[in-house]
C-alpha cells in the first residue's frame, strides 16, 4: 500500500496543490467535452493554466512588498503575538499528517463531486492550495481527536467533511457572488467565506443609501485617482511612508535592515520602491484574474453539461478584485483597521479572561480577505458597506484564529494558527465535537456535515434560485435619485 500513498501525495502534492495546473486539466476537459480540436483543447488548457500563473506571479509581487510592511510594523509598534500564517502551519503538519492529508484531500475531492451531482450545490471547488490546507487542518485534529490507530476512520470522517465545506461555502457565499460580477457563472472558492458573507451582510443592513466605491468622483486636478492602479499604488507609498519614517524615528538601524536601505534616504526610497511593487502586483493579478475567466468560463460549460451538469467554478478570492478595484482598497485598510482593534481587545479583555491569544495582523491576509470583504460590502451596501464589511473582516480573522489556536494548541501546534475565517469556525466546531469519546465525535462531525449540506441546500433553494438580489432596496432607492430631475 506504500504505492498508492505515494501516488495519492503526488496527485494531492504535485498537481491538486497547485492551482494553475487544476485549472488548466479542468478546462481541457470542458473543451472535450464540447468537442473542440486537440489545438484548441491544449491552447485553451495552457492558456488557463498561464493565467493562473499570471495570478499567482502578481499575488507573489503584493505579498513580497508587504511582508516587509508588516515586519516594520510590529518592530515601530512593538507588538508581541502570533500572525496567522496558512503556509507556515501547513509545513509544520504535513511532516507529520502529509500521508494521511493526501488520502483526505484526494477522497474529499469526490466526496465534492458527488454532492456537486447529487445535491442542489453545483459547486466545484478549485482553489487547490486551500484543499490543501483544510485537508491538513482536518487531519490534524481528527487524527488526535481519534487517535492513530483509526487512521482509516480520520480519512474516511475527514474526505467528508473537506467534501462538504468545498460546496457548502460557496452557496452561501453565491447571492454577493451573482451581484458582484452581473451574471451566474463563477462561484467563490476560498476559506474566507465567512467574513465575506459578513461583510455583504453588513452591508445590505448599514449601506441603504450609500453609493458604489466605483463612483467616487475626484476633484478635476484628481483625476488621475480614477486609474485604480495609481491609486492603489498612491495609497500604498503614503502607508510606507508614514511607517518608514516612524521607524527610522524609533530604531534606524532595525528600519534600514528591513527595507534594504544603507542610509535614511536609501530606506524612505526602498520603502517607496516596495509600495510601486505593490501597485504592480495588483496590476499583474488582475490581469491574470481576466486571461482565466477568457478561457476557464466558457471551458466549464463543457464539464456542467457532461459531468456535474449545471456546476459553477468556485475560484479564489481575487476573481471578484477587477469588479470593484477601490473597494479592495478600502477593504484592506479597513480590514487591517479592524484587526488593530481587535488586537487591542484581546490584550485587555480576551487574553487576560479566556487565555485568547494575542493575533497580530498579518497585511497579507487582510489584504487578500480584507479586500475581498470591501468587494462584498460595496455590492450591497456601497462605500459604507465596503468599509464596515472590511473592518468586520478584520475583527473575524482576529478572534477566529485565537479561538482555533485554544484546539490546536491541545495538538501541538500552539506558536502557529490558520489565519482565514473558515478554517477558524469549521476547525474548533470539529476540534470540539472529536474532544471526547471516538463514537460520540463519529456522530457529532457526521450531525456537522448534515446540518451543513441541509442548511446550504434549503439556503440555495429558497434564497440562490429564486433569484435575491443583496442591496435590491438600496439599488432601487439610488436608480429613483438618478432619475429625479435636478434643479
Amino acid at each position: 500500500m506504500e504505492w498508492l500513498v505515494v501516488v495519492l501525495n503526488f496527485i494531492g502534492q504535485q498537481i491538486l496543490n497547485v492551482p494553475a495546473y487544476l485549472i488548466g486539466i479542468i478546462t481541457a476537459i470542458g473543451l472535450m467535452a464540447l468537442r473542440r480540436s486537440a489545438g484548441q483543447v491544449i491552447g485553451g488548457g495552457l492558456k488557463a493554466a498561464l493565467g493562473f500563473l499570471i495570478l499567482g506571479a502578481g499575488a507573489n509581487v503584493v505579498v513580497g512588498s508587504l511582508d516587509p510592511l508588516g515586519k516594520l510594523i510590529l518592530e515601530v509598534t512593538g507588538a508581541q503575538g502570533v500572525i496567522p500564517t496558512n503556509e507556515v502551519i501547513t509545513a509544520l503538519a504535513a511532516e507529520e499528517y502529509g500521508a494521511t492529508s493526501a488520502y483526505v484531500l484526494v477522497l474529499g475531492f469526490i466526496v465534492m463531486l458527488l454532492l456537486a451531482r447529487f445535491t442542489p450545490l453545483k459547486y466545484i471547488f478549485l482553489t487547490g492550495h486551500h484543499m490543501v490546507f483544510m485537508s491538513l487542518l482536518l487531519s490534524v485534529v481528527l487524527t488526535v481527536g481519534f487517535g492513530e490507530e483509526f487512521s482509516w476512520l480520520v480519512v474516511i470522517i475527514g474526505a467528508m467533511l473537506l467534501g462538504v465545506i468545498m460546496v457548502v461555502m460557496p452557496a452561501f457565499a453565491h447571492p454577493w457572488m451573482k451581484k458582484i460580477t452581473g451574471d451566474d457563472t463563477i462561484a467563490m472558492g476560498h476559506f474566507g467565506s465567512a467574513g465575506y458573507i459578513a461583510a455583504g451582510a453588513i452591508g445590505q443592513a448599514t449601506g441603504g443609501r450609500s453609493r458604489s466605491t466605483e463612483e467616487i468622483k475626484f476633484p478635476k486636478g484628481l483625476s488621475f485617482l480614477r486609474d485604480s492602479m495609481v491609486a492603489t499604488a498612491l495609497s500604498m507609498v503614503l502607508i510606507y511612508m508614514v511607517f518608514a519614517i516612524w521607524g527610522l524615528i524609533v530604531d534606524p538601524a532595525a528600519t534600514a535592515e528591513l527595507l534594504g536601505g544603507d542610509d535614511a534616504g536609501a530606506t524612505i526610497m526602498a520603502g517607496f520602491a516596495l509600495a510601486l511593487q505593490f501597485g504592480v502586483g495588483v496590476a499583474v493579478i488582475l490581469y491574470g484574474v481576466r486571461t482565466v475567466l477568457g478561457e476557464l468560463v466558457p471551458a466549464f460549460q463543457g464539464v456542467a453539461e457532461k459531468i456535474v451538469p449545471g456546476a459553477k467554478p468556485a475560484l479564489d478570492v481575487p476573481i471578484v478584485f477587477p469588479f470593484a478595484a477601490n473597494a479592495v482598497l478600502i477593504g484592506f485598510i479597513s480590514s487591517f483597521v479592524g484587526g488593530l482593534v481587535s488586537l487591542v481587545l484581546l490584550a485587555i479583555w480576551l487574553n487576560p479572561m479566556f487565555g485568547l491569544a494575542l493575533i497580530l495582523p498579518g497585511m497579507v491576509p487582510h489584504f487578500f480577505t480584507g479586500g475581498g470583504a470591501g468587494v462584498f460590502g460595496n455590492a450591497s451596501g456601497g462605500r459604507i458597506g465596503a468599509a464596515l464589511g472590511g473592518f468586520v473582516n478584520g475583527i473575524i480573522i482576529t478572534i477566529l484564529p485565537a479561538i482555533l489556536l485554544l484546539v490546536l494548541g491541545e495538538f501541538g501546534f500552539a506558536n502557529s494558527t490558520f489565519g482565514d475565517a473558515d478554517f477558524g469556525w469549521f476547525g474548533s466546531l470539529v476540534g470540539l465535537s472529536v474532544i471526547g469519546p471516538t463514537g460520540l465525535g463519529v456522530v457529532l462531525c457526521i450531525v456537522l456535515s448534515l446540518v451543513l449540506v441541509a442548511g446550504a441546500s434549503i439556503f440555495q433553494k429558497k434564497v440562490v434560485d429564486t433569484g435575491w438580489v443583496p442591496g435590491a432596496k438600496r439599488d432601487a432607492f439610488l436608480a429613483e435619485k438618478k432619475e429625479q430631475p435636478t434643479h
